[in-house]
């Protein structure tokens, strides 16, 4: 195929005014750490948009890496030619030539970003179609239902042909809203929590809490598994492993059996507000339902809620479960979450959890079980795990068993 460039169209990055550049230079380090392995491309951006040069890299590979990037609205393999009207017209027989578009219903779209080009979108789309129904066999003009529309974007430094025109992931490029944890368990919910975190620009690191022998070497498995498939939305995700079989141990000695959920989910909450706090992150992500399960109610988070003053950010909150999984089975979690290997929390549920704790109940519980050397130790036993977009986990799976 004879396209030399891609040219990607900002979403949201349009509104932001004053700050907009900060968000287009934070899309190109992500596009570029996205696209590491393609030496030889060569990445612009401006305010308006931004361009690829391939060099001979091929489109197809690195239009499926772009496609997961958020900030993009959508972006179009192109031929990039000079101002010049003949060559122009020149160019795109060449196109239709290298579509193979003999037979063809066809319409040209013309679009001048540049207003003091000689030439109108009118002329341009009669110049230009003209010129294809002379040098193409069998073409016909269906400006309604065309199979090919060759879009012509006339810009200051030179005219872009395209004739594909891919859907971006949208949203706000990963990091331009700051970081925060997300915790992250096996299941459904929690992954589609931090890809929609990611959506809206936030950096998303992963703490997973880890309890063997009751959690199986499978389970941390799924769970980096998971963490390589968010790695493909932000180039790399970082995993927080968190041994946390002696404070269930302890909690489950201590606590009884309809308020250890509870107070489980407040130690995984402050645990996960120390690492935040030492990683210097912003925020916390849950991927908690409303009312999905016990330690969902509003009555219940509330509580659990108590233990920290960070945000806490629920993005499926107010979701269904049908929404959720449609989700996953898009970003290709749901199989993963699905593994019949259950995290530490679904182990030791509870046959009867409280839906509505009282305080006083769980300050009450809390002050006896003296927890705090243990989250000491725990703290201390973190594992981090660097998980990089195509990598494959099987040696990293390997050096943590």
């Amino acid at each position: 195929m004879m396209y030399d460039q891609i040219l990607i169209r900002y979403g949201e990055l349009s509104l932001k005014g004053r700050n907009r550049n900060l968000f287009v230079d934070k899309l190109r380090r992500n596009v570029q750490y996205v696209l590491k392995d393609f030496k030889n491309i060569k990445i612009h951006a401006n305010r308006d948009r931004m361009y690829i040069s391939l060099n001979g890299e091929n489109w197809h590979s690195i239009s499926e890496k772009l496609s997961k990037v958020f900030g993009i609205q959508s972006f179009s393999p192109v031929l990039k030619v000079d101002r010049d009207i003949e060559n122009v017209k020149k160019q795109a027989v060449h196109l239709f030539n290298e579509l193979n578009a003999t037979g063809k219903k066809f319409k040209v779209s013309a679009k001048r970003a540049d207003k003091t080009y000689e030439y109108d979108t009118n002329d341009l789309n009669q110049m230009i179609g003209g010129h294809l129904l002379k040098n193409i066999n069998d073409l016909t003009v269906d400006v309604h239902h065309p199979d090919v529309d060759l879009k012509v974007e006339v810009r200051k430094n030179a005219i872009y042909l395209t004739c594909e025109i891919i859907k971006g992931a949208g949203g706000l490029p990963v990091g331009s809203s700051g970081k925060a944890m997300l915790m992250l368990s096996g299941g459904i919910d929690s992954p589609v929590a931090g890809y929609l975190a990611m959506k809206r620009g936030l950096l998303v690191e992963g703490v997973h809490f880890f309890s063997p022998p009751y959690t199986s070497e499978r389970s941390k498995e799924k769970v980096l598994d998971l963490g390589k498939r968010l790695a493909e939305v932000s180039g790399m995700f970082k995993l927080y492993i968190v041994p946390f079989t002696e404070i269930q141990q302890h909690i489950i000695q201590h606590i009884p059996e309809n308020y250890t959920m509870t107070v489980m989910r407040r130690v995984m909450l402050q645990i996960t507000d120390a690492i935040r706090n030492r990683e210097e992150g912003l925020a916390i992500i849950t991927g908690e339902s409303l009312g999905q399960v016990a330690s969902q109610t509003l009555d219940s988070m509330h509580v659990i809620n108590e233990v920290t003053n960070t945000p806490v950010i629920r993005p499926l909150v107010t979701m269904d479960k049908d929404d959720i999984i449609r989700i996953a089975r898009e970003i290709n979690t749901l199989d993963i979450s699905n593994r019949p290997f259950e995290d530490c929390c679904t182990i030791f549920t509870p046959s009867q959890p409280k839906t509505k704790p009282k305080k006083d109940k769980v300050h009450q519980y809390e002050i006896r079980m003296n927890i705090e050397p243990f989250i000491e130790q725990a703290m201390e036993g973190v594992e981090i795990v660097e998980i990089h977009a195509g990598q494959d986990m099987n040696q990293e799976i390997e050096s943590l068993f």
